[in-house]
Order: structure tokens, then sequence, then C-alpha cells
């Protein structure tokens, strides 16, 4: 009985180092620079305001944090780098919802699913889109845009294969009964120029990646792909006040992650820290200026918004025949 109690003991004992050990390492990380890698380039919307993160986090945490920016390959490269990293805590990964929720089902041979190689950590932000249309289109509301699909020929544009821009397209000829003529481009300034132009009859669009075209007087928002107005644009109606189908939402958050088996006391301190700095009134008046949404979500709750995403991306990648292999 007594060699029973004293190994109870123990584990007990050992349980306990482990934890105060554990508790020690997250109080005192980090101890030297950090790296976020992210798969989007530099000078982007998701790399400026990275920076603009990281900056006051490194402050918070008397430590550089040093951004990898490593774009290509549908994301792979960033997140091929990441992986390969020490599940400590020095190393994490930005990426947004379709690289969690897409990527799987456009790159099927590769059965890669991000979750089952990383941890969500903390969130940063999500941004809306608008339904945008040349200035001189005759289509006034969703319900011209839906009445020209359904009698004639109409193309949208996209900054790519997969993307929201294209995923979005998809779901809006799922809801309607539509087909339209996808056109994707590699760079999203010249997707706006030629919508501006009318080479192709509309697409979705974020503030920051539209708002030169549309400050120039050659876009108009007649819809924003959500269920309320937001300050930044009060007067874009919502996709249902526009005639569109209300259960149309067209959204991306982005979040950090760490390759799996970085202690839950490090992964808690990274994600507190990180909502502290999302809380800071110059970021959300920075975030404001884009239209970006805070978020100070969970991990659980990434998790969560990342799977409701896969199911509708999974559909429509099946319903469109889409693939990046």
């Amino acid at each position: 009985m007594k060699s029973i109690v004293s190994l109870i003991a123990c584990a007990a004992a050992a349980l306990f180092t482990a934890t105060a050990g554990a508790q020690t390492a997250a109080a005192d990380f980090p101890t030297k620079p950090v790296t976020i890698v992210t798969p989007f380039a530099a000078g982007s919307g998701p790399d400026a305001v990275l920076r603009m993160v990281s900056d006051k986090l490194g402050r918070v945490w008397n430590q550089r944090v040093l951004i990898e920016n490593k774009p290509g390959g549908g994301g792979f490269i960033a997140i091929d780098f990441a992986k390969r990293a020490a599940p400590d805590g020095y190393t994490l990964l930005q990426l947004d919802s379709e690289h969690l929720a897409a990527l799987p089902h456009l790159y099927k041979s590769r059965n890669f699913v991000p979750l089952q190689h990383f941890d969500p950590v903390a969130s940063l932000f999500r941004t809306p889109f608008f339904v945008a249309v040349p200035m001189d289109s005759k289509w006034k509301n969703m319900t011209d845009l839906i009445t020209a699909a359904k009698s004639g020929q109409v193309s949208y544009g996209s900054w790519g294969v997969g993307s929201p821009g294209h995923l979005g397209g998809q779901q809006l000829e799922s809801l309607t009964g539509t087909h339209m003529q996808h056109v994707p481009y590699r760079e999203v300034s010249q997707l706006f120029s030629n919508v501006g132009t009318g080479e192709v009859n509309w697409s979705f669009a974020s503030i920051p990646s539209s708002q030169g075209i549309y400050k120039a007087g050659k876009l108009r928002y007649i819809a924003i792909a959500a269920p309320k107005r937001i300050p930044q644009m009060p007067d874009v109606p919502t996709m249902a006040e526009a005639g569109g189908p209300a259960a149309l939402e067209v959204n991306s958050f982005v979040s950090i992650l760490a390759p799996k088996g970085v202690p839950p006391a490090i992964r808690a301190r990274i994600n507190a820290d990180i909502a502290k700095v999302i809380a800071d009134p110059e970021i959300r008046a920075r975030f404001d200026t884009f239209a970006f949404e805070p978020l100070a979500w969970s991990p659980e709750e990434i998790e969560r918004n990342a799977e409701a995403k896969s199911k509708i991306y999974g559909e429509l990648v099946r319903r469109g025949n889409i693939s990046l292999e």
C-alpha cells in the first residue's frame, strides 16, 4: 500500500513540477526574437496589418518580432517553412481563412489539412467584401445584376482561382441559379482597373484593394456581402437590401497559428498579448480605415469558423469542379 501511495505522490509531484515549469516558461516568454511567417507579399493589406501588430507586440514582449514574407505556391511556401520550425512559440504563421478552409479542397492530391499540422493561436481581423461595378454600369443594385446574369453573358473578375472573390461568385451563382464567366487575375490592381473600364462586369472588392479606383470615380459599390452595413460605407446597402440573396456572406478572416506541439500556456500567453495589441486605439483606428473588423477569438472559435467555411468551400469547389493541382 505504501508503495502505491508513494507512486501516486511521485506522479503528483512530477505533474506539479511540469505544470509549474510550463507556467514559468509562459511567464518568461519570449526570451529571444519571435518570427512570424506570412504567405502575403510585403506591402499587401495583411502584411501591413501584421507589421503594425508586430511592432506593438515587440514592445509588449521587449523582444523583436520579425516578419518573414514567403509568398507564392498558393501559401504552401510559407506553410512548409513554418511547419519545419520547432514547436516552441518562436515561429508563428499568419494565414487567412481561405488557407485554412479552401486549400484542402483545391489541392486534394496533397492531402494537406492545415489544422492537422498547426494550432490556432490568435485572430487578427475580418474583412468584408463589396460588389463593385463600373461607375457607368446600368446596374444599380443586385436585382439588376442577377437579372442580367439570368438573361445573358455576365463576367466577374477575381484575384485568383479559389480566392474569396472567386468562391463568392460561385456561391452567388448557386444561390441565384445563374452562371457567369469567371476571369481570374494575377494582379489585384489590374483586376479593379479592368472593372473600372468595363472589361469585366463586376467583382467582389475590399476597401483597401479597390479604394484607388473607387476614389478615382471609376467604381461603384452596389452592395456589401454581409448582413449589416458598415460605418465606413454607410450608404452601401447589404446584400439583402440590394435585392440579392440574404444568405450570401463573403468575407475573410486572418489568424496566427503555431506548429502543433507548442505548450498550451505559451499559446495562451500569445493569444492574450495579441488580443491586448488588437485593442490598442491606434491599431483600431488603422483597422477602421480599411474596414477591417478586429477579432479577439479564442483558438476554439478560430477552428469553428474555419470548419464552417470549409463546409461551404468544399461544396462550391465540387460544384464548380475547381482545382489548383
